[in-house]
């Protein structure tokens, strides 16, 4: 017999919409049209006009061609261009991938290849590491040229400008819904821990859910006044372009961050939230007297990576900042966990705070799964802070998978849960932390550097037998990655000739930043023992 709720009970328009962060921006638009949207130096938009300005994107994307599926990539630092691509490109249901601007050519050609881009929206400051990037791509994409009037160097290698390319689209254009929320909206690269970097692909219904996830988590409301800090290429900057529509506040762009610049907008702008990696933790921190204003009120600071030392909390929260720690990585769009504050921890003294603030926590809101567990037999360890296993997510924040990698991503999603890869502990209160990474990975200033990859450059030199690069701690960075080098016989090179031969090949955050010459410590069977080497890292000082 069918029960009662089974009959006539259907999804229909009505009671059923895909879900997707699209509706924020028509949402804020509507209620909100002349509140301020974005500030870009001297230039500002209000809802409606951000709203019309990704309207008119999508619609010229749409003359060219563009449509379901297809791919358009944005290489910018933070300015309103890629704002709105976070919408625009989505709009004609393309999907959007925004680039790491800190990557080489090589890195570049293989992405804008690999995710098939066909068109490419770059700001002039990078036309030199895309012009090369573009003679190595087999299929050209449409260049369109990001000329920010806060910038004055590089070139235009585009078609035209993105401002022109805006004016050939209609602003009152009938944008698309996706049909099934499922549907990808984004295409993130990690980067490659054993080869290329592997394509990342978030759905719309995930887009939505972790914007909506980062307001409650951060008890955002009302209007909050966000300040750009982290870029909005690293995992779509978290969802916060989404966040931030869904609560109509302001962006506040900041093309170059330092801690002047930082200082600056809070206190014209009256900044209220901003995110980033301890690097940008250590700028404000370290700011001089002539760089620094004073905090209109308490300003929230999310922060991930390298959990901060006890003392740069203290010393931040000093200062008027109050510090949210998350942990998370691509494939879970950004943050997936946070270390949720309990008001009766404020009472215990700095260092024990620091040590509870720096745990990677619970899962978010919109997440529903959260746990430590043996990678193999997938049974939770036990809840008491010492024993070991891996860490896994699964839920609605969890990407589609890797694109053109059915492989991989069988793999990583093996049992129903997504493997991290991370080690890490139970604490008796639920809230999980990290131990380690199995798969060596260095966090700099919140970018990932494969180990693997950077070893694989000092082999390259005539003189090196063996390498073993391992995290460094910086109070600046967070982690940079420290080399161990075992010479040939008779040869002679200093530090600084390899860090050099390094930087021809790698993107300089890669680079080794510290090089010790000497024998390698190895098991008896020849495996190179990399926790003797991060703990000799470590007292490095």
């Amino acid at each position: 017999m069918t029960h009662p709720y089974a009959s006539h009970l259907d999804k229909n328009p009505a009671n059923f919409v895909p879900l997707t962060p699209l509706s924020l921006i028509e949402r804020a638009a509507s209620v909100y049209p002349d509140h301020l949207s974005v500030i870009h130096g001297e230039q500002t938009f209000t809802w409606a006009q951000s709203y019309e300005r990704a309207r008119r994107l999508a619609s010229a994307l749409s003359r060219r061609g563009i449509g379901f599926g297809d791919t358009v990539a944005v290489m910018a630092p933070n300015v309103p261009a890629i704002f709105e691509a976070h919408f625009g490109v989505p709009m004609v249901g393309a999907v959007l991938n925004a680039l790491n601007i800190r990557l080489d050519a090589e890195a570049l050609a293989f992405i804008l290849q690999h995710g098939e881009a066909k068109v490419l929206i770059t700001d002039r400051e990078f036309s030199g590491v895309i012009a090369k990037a573009l003679e190595l791509v087999a299929r050209k994409p449409l260049v369109i040229d990001i000329d920010d009037p806060a910038y004055s160097g590089g070139t235009l290698v585009g078609a035209m400008t993105y401002e022109a390319f805006l004016a050939t689209g209609d602003p009152e254009f009938a944008w698309r819904w996706p049909a099934d929320e499922w549907e990808a909206i984004a295409l993130n690269y990690t980067s490659g821990t054993t080869g290329n970097p592997k394509g990342v692909v978030y759905h719309h219904r995930g887009a939505f859910l972790n914007a909506l996830g980062n307001a409650v988590t951060w008890g955002m409301t009302g209007h909050p006044v966000y300040l750009w800090t982290l870029p909005m290429f690293h995992c779509n900057g978290w969802c916060f372009p989404w966040t931030i529509a869904a609560l109509a506040g302001t962006n506040v762009c900041l093309r170059r961050v330092s801690a002047a610049d930082m200082f600056g907008a809070i206190e014209r702008h009256k900044v209220t939230h901003l995110c980033g990696a301890p690097i940008v933790m250590g700028m404000l921190i370290n700011a001089s007297d002539g760089e620094r204003r004073p905090l209109p009120h308490t300003v929230q600071f999310m922060t991930a990576a390298a959990p901060p030392p006890a003392a740069v909390i203290g010393r931040l929260e000093g200062q008027g900042f109050k510090i949210t720690h998350l942990y998370g990585m691509t494939e879970v769009y950004g943050p997936a966990s946070v270390c949720a504050w309990h008001e009766s921890w404020d009472e215990r003294p700095l260092e024990e705070r620091a040590r509870l603030k720096a745990r990677q926590g619970v899962r978010y809101v919109v997440q529903e799964g959260l746990m430590v567990a043996d990678p193999v037999t997938l049974k939770p360890v036990p809840q008491d802070a010492r024993t070991m296993g891996e860490v896994f997510f699964r839920g609605n924040i969890t990407m589609k998978g890797y694109l053109k990698n059915p492989k991989a991503t069988e793999e990583c999603f093996a049992g129903g849960w997504f493997h991290t890869g991370d080690l890490g502990v139970w604490h008796p209160d639920g809230y999980i932390e990290l131990k380690d990474r199995s798969k060596d990975i260095i966090i700099s200033g919140g970018e990932n550097i494969s180990t693997i990859e950077v070893e694989s450059v000092l082999y390259q030199h005539p003189a090196v037998m063996e390498a073993a690069v391992v995290a460094r701690p910086s109070e600046k960075w967070g982690e940079t990655p420290c080399a161990f080098v075992t010479l040939q016989a008779g040869a002679t090179v200093t530090d600084e000739d390899l860090m050099a031969f390094c930087r021809e090949k790698l993107a300089h955050f890669k680079c080794p930043r510290t090089v010790v010459f000497g024998p390698l410590p190895k098991t008896s069977t020849g495996k190179i023992q990399k926790f003797i080497l991060r703990e000799m890292a470590r007292k490095l000082g």
